[in-house]
């Protein structure tokens, strides 16, 4: 039987402590090449965005990579950086509120304009961290509220078929999965309208990534994240483990050009924020802050 939100679940994708260990590495890193090129590409898909932003949140920006494609791109417009706990970050030089006098003459750095916390944008770009993500309706919310009204959502993540040869090798050894689930682009899809965003368009592409040999693809993939799969193989592994793994890599994945290959599916979404819409029914009740947004969306002229 269908359960009642898309991503209703009876255990959970994925295991806090070993997320948020990979994430404490991360940050303290350059992102990953791959998310950069990820990036790349997304960014050929930004001539959608008819509205120029003034405004740019980029959601979990340590491990984005795209930074500097982001302000290339809208040299005018202000980037507001999110760090992977969901909170602002300070934002790049060049960027915020230059000081008042009186703050210059005394030393005193300016305030950030309006609240800490949440920003608010124009554009929401997220590359390469959704597939992290368990609570997804938590999370679509967020950016559902941090999106002005016609506001743009991008965002890139792995597809449930990325690593899948990995898979089929752990599979073949009796071990646990060598990563979490990730899940579907179509399920993507329902859980951005079950949001309230409206037109969600989603897309895929297959990359295959090759290796001369087993230590760096393994290398690799440390770089990209840890395994936060909550089945995942408990305990420390050996030095036999390692040996098993390296044969076993070589022996299953490696092509005719002798070279060890491994694909990835990476999905591409973009949805925007549509005007709120009230809900009718035998008796409605509606805010009087969602009176005032529809009404200043019919009379953008008016003001109060």
């Amino acid at each position: 039987m269908a359960e009642s939100t898309p991503t209703a679940r009876r255990t959970p994708r994925i295991d806090p402590a070993a997320l948020q260990r990979h994430l404490r590495r991360a940050t303290g890193h350059a992102a990953p090449w791959l998310h950069e090129e990820i990036a790349r590409r997304m960014a050929d898909r930004l001539s959608l965005v008819r509205r120029q932003p003034t405004r740019v949140i980029d959601w979990w920006s340590p491990t984005s990579g795209s930074a500097t494609l982001l302000k290339a791109q809208y040299p005018q417009a202000r980037l507001l950086p999110c760090g992977c706990d969901d909170q602002p970050l300070p934002e790049a030089p060049g960027t915020g509120t230059a000081p008042r006098w009186w703050q210059r003459l005394i030393g005193q750095p300016a305030r950030a304009e309006g609240p800490a916390a949440p920003p608010t944008a124009e554009l929401l770009w997220a590359n390469m961290m959704l597939h992290w993500i368990d609570d997804l309706p938590a999370l679509l919310s967020r950016w559902h509220a941090a999106l002005e009204v016609d506001g743009f959502l991008m965002f890139s993540c792995f597809g449930p078929d990325t690593l899948k040869e990995l898979r089929a090798v752990y599979a073949d050894l009796g071990w646990g999965p060598p990563g979490s689930p990730w899940i579907d682009m179509h399920d993507l899809g329902d859980e951005l309208v079950h949001a309230g965003f409206a037109d969600p368009v989603m897309d895929m592409e297959r990359l295959t990534l090759t290796w001369d040999n087993p230590a760096a693809l393994l290398a690799e993939l440390r770089g990209l994240g840890c395994n936060t799969a909550p089945a995942r193989q408990p305990g420390l592994r050996s030095r036999d483990w390692r040996r098993k793994l390296d044969a076993a890599l070589t022996q299953h994945l490696t092509g005719a050009d002798g070279r060890l290959h491994l694909g990835f599916e990476i999905i591409y979404g973009h949805a925007f924020r549509p005007v709120t819409r009230a809900r009718m029914q035998a008796q409605t009740e509606i805010s009087l802050d969602a009176m005032r947004e529809m009404t200043r969306q019919r009379n953008p002229g008016r003001t109060e």
